[in-house]
């Protein structure tokens, strides 16, 4: 909160006259800040205020080159607001929680001003608009304090979005939201579809939050799938209200050291007990999302008749162990070991050895929802850049009148817009099919979109941090957006299938469509 005198009314004369070490002021975007006490504070020094065009005169320039608007908003520095100047008024504001980004490209088409979409409905931008508002208010202050402190997401953030039924969008439409209130009622059950989950995505990833955005209940958007579609009645219903209301947690535990993208190579085994009653699991998983703090493992095993996919209970003889990756401990990255865990027959998704279709199909759904948020991220990369150039001068010019610097944000911009329209294409058809005709026909050309999104966005990324220069490596200040995404955008491209094997998955589908009599 600025001090009591901020209405105080100066001149630049009057702000002139303060420009001795034991006196001094400047002005930042017409107002007037006394920091004669904080000069020796000053994290970069006291000598910056010496300058003769720093002190009594207008630093805005100098700031916006060293320091993040929000800088200005922390308490600690808005009290040294002393007044404003004479005639003059802020052009540089906060973006208002809830509201959209005016930067170009900063939003997508659709919800760009005096743009139209043949995808999203009235209910579409009503979600959107609250879907913001919930983002910017309750998940991304406790996103930047946990993707630091490696904490997972507070529990009174994973309450507030089971009470407006945000965890059961993220999984999709279907039965599952029957007679829920989805969002405060902007959005009916009936006539939610993947394009509303698509908002719920994209909106979510906007915190800019690697580790913690996976650490926010992302194991229930791949891990619950298969018990919804796969499990028998009395464990879908238990276990699905019991992940919904955020009062238990679950993962996809698939991956392990031994086999990661190829799933058949896995090696933990279940085999029967000797009455038939219980499966019998022991193995190892690695890079297990959710997994340290899962009350769940829908979990991957070779059994005497295949490969079978089993739902275990954190029990005796399971073992978690965090993992130290180069994002946040926030996801709750385990290594998970199963020790003669005993588990009901019962608890067996999809037909004993029929779980290379039940992990199948829930991967198309689990890459859609990667290259949603990629697209998103992408964005968000794009607008800090924009905004960069826009205020940084370099050889006495903004980095935006550079030629080299605009080719690289029109290939970023090229890069966003094309995963982005390809990503709602896809999600059309996902409207239009059955689940049953997705899993036969979209693996592939969702896997290409994975691809294409995550080497889009690793080719984003090194651009963004040549933009920024050391900023663009540093953990905080103005380039702390980007070099989080460059740090962390690998993640992108490896899980739920590495780049290379999901473009080889896409043409090997394309070749086994190829009509016999084609020729050129």
């Amino acid at each position: 909160m600025a001090s009591k005198d901020s209405k105080k009314i100066f001149t630049r004369e009057e702000v002139a006259k303060h420009d001795k070490p034991d006196d001094l002021w400047i002005v930042v975007d017409s107002k007037v800040y006394n920091i004669t006490r904080f000069k020796d504070l000053h994290p970069g020094g006291a000598s910056v205020f010496a300058e003769e065009d720093i002190a009594g005169q207008d630093a805005t320039e100098a700031f916006y080159g060293l320091h993040r608007h929000e800088i200005l908003l922390r308490p600690q520095y808005a009290r040294l607001q002393i007044g404003l100047i004479e005639g003059e008024e802020s052009v540089i504001y906060s973006r208002e929680p809830g509201q959209l980004s005016d930067v170009p490209y900063a939003e997508p088409t659709w919800l760009s001003a005096g743009y139209y979409s043949p995808y999203f409905k009235e209910s579409h931008r009503h979600l959107q608009a609250a879907m913001r508002k919930f983002v910017d208010e309750v998940i991304t202050p406790d996103a930047l304090l946990h993707e630091e402190d490696g904490k997972r997401p507070s529990a009174h953030v994973i309450k507030a979005m089971a009470e407006l039924n945000i965890h059961a969008m993220r999984i999709g439409p279907g039965k599952h939201l029957k007679g829920l209130t989805l969002m405060g009622g902007v959005v009916s059950p009936e006539e939610f579809d993947y394009f509303h989950e698509l908002v719920c995505i994209q909106e979510i990833s906007r915190c800019g939050q690697r580790g913690y955005g996976d650490g926010l209940q992302s194991g229930a958007v791949i891990g619950l799938p298969p018990i919804m579609n796969f499990g028998p009645p009395a464990l879908k219903m238990k276990i699905i209200p019991e992940v919904l209301s955020g009062k238990k947690f679950i993962c996809l535990a698939i991956s392990e050291a031994f086999s990661g993208s190829d799933v058949a190579g896995l090696q933990t085994r279940a085999t029967k007990s000797s009455d038939g009653k219980y499966w019998i699991i022991n193995g190892t998983k690695k890079w297990i999302t959710n997994g340290t703090f899962a009350d769940y493992f829908t979990v991957g095993c070779k059994t005497d008749t295949g490969f079978t996919v089993i739902l275990v209970e954190r029990s005796e003889g399971v073992e978690t162990k965090p993992i130290k990756t180069s994002y946040s401990s926030s996801a709750g990255t385990a290594y998970v070991t199963f020790d003669n865990v005993k588990v009901p027959v019962e608890n067996t998704l999809g037909p004993e050895g029929g779980g290379i279709f039940v992990i199948l199909s829930n991967f198309n759904h689990e890459r859609w929802v990667m290259c949603a948020s990629s697209a998103r991220g992408q964005r968000l990369i794009v607008e800090e850049c924009l905004k960069w150039v826009n205020q940084r001068k370099a050889f006495g010019k903004p980095l935006s009148s550079l030629a080299v610097i605009r080719s690289k944000i029109a290939a970023m911009i090229s890069r966003t817009e094309s995963v982005q329209n390809w990503l709602e294409n896809l999600t059309m058809q996902m409207c239009n099919m059955t689940y049953k005709e997705q899993a036969q026909k979209l693996a592939g050309p969702i896997g290409l979109l994975k691809m294409y999104a995550t080497r889009c966005a690793q080719e984003t990324a090194a651009d963004a941090v040549q933009i920024f220069g050391g900023r663009g490596i540093t953990k905080t200040g103005m380039g702390q957006y980007i070099e989080h995404y460059h740090r962390t955008i690998p993640f992108d491209a490896v899980l739920g299938g590495a780049e290379d094997v999901l473009g080889d998955l896409g043409v090997r589908q394309a070749i086994r469509q190829m009509p016999k009599n084609a020729r050129l």
